[in-house]
């Protein structure tokens, strides 16, 4: 099958995934020009699927022992966010973030701490994949429907998971 001649739709479809992970910050520049350079002149399907199989994937992992993990102001979200830290909170504010993806998994793994989640207006969330051993889960955002949607996960042994908007003041 590699050896098939390309259909457009697959070309344009290679070219948008090899842009998206350029857009994401999973390719510098210099591998993108080389990156399409490849999928545009690529004869066959196999020296096509070739350009894309290895795309590094839309994951980033966030990790601390004894500090806070802070993510605020203008920065993109990746289709999936894990977070973990020994001691100490998680705040992830998303209502100035870059969000291309529909739908945002985001798992949090504390052991002493508790995490805020701020979405942007329109946005909904659910926790229900989460659980506290000593704390709780509180969310204050509608849990279906909205866009994106973000999808909260993971276990946090003493402390509390909070999803929010962003407070009235801050959004002027």
């Amino acid at each position: 099958m590699s050896g098939i001649g390309i259909r457009e739709t697959d070309r344009d479809r290679a070219v948008h995934l090899v842009q998206q992970a350029y857009a994401d910050g999973r390719l510098s520049s210099g591998e993108l020009e080389r990156r399409l350079e490849s999928v545009l002149t690529a004869a066959t399907s196999g020296e096509l699927e070739h350009q894309l199989a290895d795309l590094p994937d839309d994951v980033v992992e966030l990790g601390s022992t004894g500090g806070s993990i802070t993510r605020t102001g203008d920065w993109r979200v990746p289709r999936l966010l894990r977070v973990s830290s020994g001691y100490g909170g998680v705040r992830l504010d998303l209502s100035r973030a870059v969000i291309a993806h529909p739908v945002v998994d985001i798992e949090i793994h504390l052991a002493y701490g508790s995490a805020l989640v701020v979405l942007p207006p329109g946005a909904s969330a659910d926790a229900d994949g989460a659980q506290t051993g000593w704390g709780g889960i509180t969310s204050k955002v509608r849990g279906h429907g909205g866009s994106p949607h973000v999808r909260v996960t993971g276990w946090l042994a003493h402390g509390h998971i909070k999803i929010r908007h962003p407070r009235a003041w801050r959004r002027k």
